[in-house]
């Protein structure tokens, strides 16, 4: 099994995002700002942003974690309350997930050769 972040698998936060018609510049802007300061947090993993192809308005954020009680320390802190409403004028709607990754499997140009 590989996992792809060590010995443990990652705490993965899955965020569907619904944001206003017309904004989506202005708040991919701000999700990378808000991105790259999350960035420097010692418990994230990394994080990917990614519009849906299918519904113009919605919006993907795929988060990992070293494991759930880090992120939930985040997510409570004072800089994510801000991020939060950094990002509120844009959204209309959405839904979090908070989910274990079971398996990883690398694409085999990458796997470790046996």
């Amino acid at each position: 099994m590989d996992h792809g972040a060590g010995p443990r698998p990652p705490f993965r936060v899955l965020l569907r995002i619904e944001i206003r018609p017309g904004t989506e510049r202005e708040f991919e802007r701000t999700w990378l700002e808000i991105g790259r300061r999350i960035a420097v947090e010692p418990a994230n993993l990394g994080q990917t942003l990614i519009r849906d192809v299918e519904d113009a308005g919605v919006y993907w954020v795929i988060t990992d974690w070293t494991d759930e009680p880090a992120f939930r320390a985040f997510e409570t802190s004072a800089a994510h309350v801000d991020n939060r409403r950094r990002l509120q004028p844009f959204r209309t709607g959405g839904e979090m997930r908070l989910t274990q990754v079971v398996h990883r499997l690398r694409p085999a140009a990458e796997a470790p050769a046996h």
